[in-house]
């Protein structure tokens, strides 16, 4: 086994301060030599050790940062009333029309964008979602909830005449994919109310993830 440059010095410091006080004997050298060929191999040992633990440090950390990711994700909820300030009504329009809720009560998770109306799911999971129209007297008001492009649910109020307004309501529990998207549409020749009392408002959050 050839011995490192630095264990030869050792030992030559080792001899020489055997020499000083006794003579030097074939045993003794071998003795010496054998006790820094266990040094090193413990010093070789360590070193594999320190390897091992960086590593499994390092994929500690990585499994740490997926799981708050992950828990961060799960963490999904938005409530937004139609109009961010003052009194409208929205429509009718000639063909349909998604709504854009502006006034944001809370988006945990930033699922919800306020420019665009639509809810795109984080990840894959159930999730609830309500809504709420808003009219007046001799108005039909007609709105609906969509996956993607298909409709799940709607709400309905033909042209109140005999309450003084009209208001609709509906929830439903869906199970989205990652990216899936959820919005309301106003139907044509429809169309809704709302001021700073936030009467037609969309919400939704996740349940449980999949």
């Amino acid at each position: 086994m050839k011995i490192p440059a630095a264990l030869n010095v050792i030992l030559l410091l080792c001899v020489g301060a055997s020499l000083a006080q006794d003579s030097v004997t074939p045993a003794r050298i071998n003795n010496i030599e054998e006790r820094l060929r266990i040094t090193e191999a413990i010093l070789g040992e360590l070193k594999r050790e320190n390897v091992a633990l960086r590593s499994l440090t390092q994929a500690s950390e990585i499994k740490l940062e997926s799981l708050q990711a992950e828990n961060t994700a799960r963490k999904v909820a938005f409530s937004a009333g139609l109009l961010a300030s003052g009194t409208q009504q929205t429509g009718p329009f000639e063909d349909s029309r998604t709504l854009v809720y502006q006034k944001i009560f809370s988006n945990i998770g930033n699922a919800y964008d306020s420019n665009t109306g639509i809810f795109t799911a984080p990840v894959k999971g159930v999730y609830f979602f309500r809504f709420y129209g808003h009219s007046h007297p001799g108005n039909t008001m007609a709105v609906s909830l969509y996956k993607n492009k298909d409709r799940q649910c709607s709400v309905y109020f033909h042209k109140p005449e005999s309450n003084p307004n009209g208001n609709g309501s509906n929830g439903v529990v869906l199970t989205l994919e990652k990216a899936d998207e959820v919005y309301t549409q106003l139907w044509k020749d429809s169309w809704v109310y709302d001021d700073e009392a936030s009467y037609t408002s969309f919400s939704g959050f996740m349940l449980f993830p999949l």
